[in-house]
């Protein structure tokens, strides 16, 4: 919480090593450091974030926010969080990529075994229904657990490029391993799941499943692909703009609720769902894998990347750019 300053106290001369308030107080950091102005920082909501550090001494308070956070502040913590992704170590990245691709083969179990349970339904809706219910839980352990998966990644990384605080060889550099690591999880997963199957019972529904992910023309497969990175990268959004609570499991689920229910295409889950489709069935050609995943790759990265990152950092930060009020007019 905040206590307001007192109004007795007589304003501090202004001083050219901090950034100063119009009525000339220096602004003051809980440390006793001075604000140092930031002439790039020309955002409504920066002006805001002035204003408060103007009228209230700033008290140090542990507690959860529950309350939706500002367009801007989501930003700039999202910008953070893609300049910690951009700069770890590729060992660390692609360790944490291999865990995400064997965690969301768990969603590509339940589709499947969903799949099987529902294949004498008279409705195909029902299927489809059924099929879109438990989906979403290999996502959410994924994203739970920290671990790095592709689609989350086609938002989160680009903010910084975007922002100017990163290269787009960075962003390369993050996407070419997250995705590899990603795809290795995947085979490994699918290849623990068919030699689970004596258990699981899932061989028809990897194999339907399969049918679904290559019968599409390369057009109809991008679409369904852009639409899915659209939802995933959307939710990593929702992610950053809830409370670290039920709210964001819930964000998740949705959004991939909504894939599951569309049939659209996931690259890293669709990847297990194939590998496991062509083991289980014997008679599907190796070259559908490649096609599939390489124009699932690119649609869910033009999904996440134009319709969320672009148009998220472009409304929020370019279309509310003023003349910062700190920084005097020449």
């Amino acid at each position: 919480m905040r206590n307001e300053s007192d109004p007795s106290r007589p304003d501090e001369p202004t001083s050219t090593d901090g950034a100063t308030s119009p009525s000339g107080r220096k602004l003051v950091l809980p440390d006793g450091s001075h604000l140092a102005t930031d002439p790039s920082d020309r955002t409504e909501r920066g002006r805001e974030r002035t204003r408060e550090d103007e009228r209230f001494v700033p008290v140090i308070v542990k507690r959860t926010d529950e309350i939706r956070r500002h367009p801007d502040d989501v930003l700039t913590s999202t910008i953070h969080e893609g300049l910690e992704q951009l700069k770890r170590p590729g060992a660390s990245l692609m360790l944490s990529a291999v865990a995400a691709g064997l965690i969301v083969g768990f969603s590509a179990m339940a589709a499947a075994v969903a799949t099987v349970a529902a294949m004498d339904a008279v409705n195909p809706l029902a299927q489809r229904i059924a099929t879109a219910v438990v989906y979403p839980l290999g996502f959410v352990l994924c994203v739970v657990s920290g671990t790095e998966l592709f689609t989350e990644h086609t938002a989160t990384a680009v903010y910084p490029v975007l922002d100017r605080q990163s290269s787009a060889l960075k962003l390369l550099r993050l996407w070419g391993l997250v995705a590899g690591g990603n795809l290795v999880g995947a085979m490994i997963s699918s290849v623990l799941l068919l030699a689970a199957d004596g258990t699981i019972g899932a061989n028809a529904g990897y194999v339907e499943i399969g049918r679904h992910l290559t019968e599409y023309p390369a057009s109809t497969l991008f679409v369904s692909a852009v639409l899915a990175g659209w939802l995933m990268a959307l939710g990593a959004w929702l992610i950053a703009a809830t409370p670290p609570a039920m709210s964001q499991i819930i964000s998740i689920y949705i959004v991939t609720f909504l894939i599951g229910l569309g049939g659209l295409h996931h690259s890293i889950a669709g990847s297990v769902e194939i590998f496991a489709a062509w083991g289980a069935s014997g008679d599907m050609s190796a070259w559908e894998m490649p096609r599939f995943i390489g124009i699932a790759l690119v649609g869910n990265t033009v999904g996440g990347s134009v319709f969320v990152a672009v148009l998220n950092w472009a409304h929020i930060r370019k279309s509310r750019e003023t003349a910062d009020p700190l920084v005097p007019s020449t």
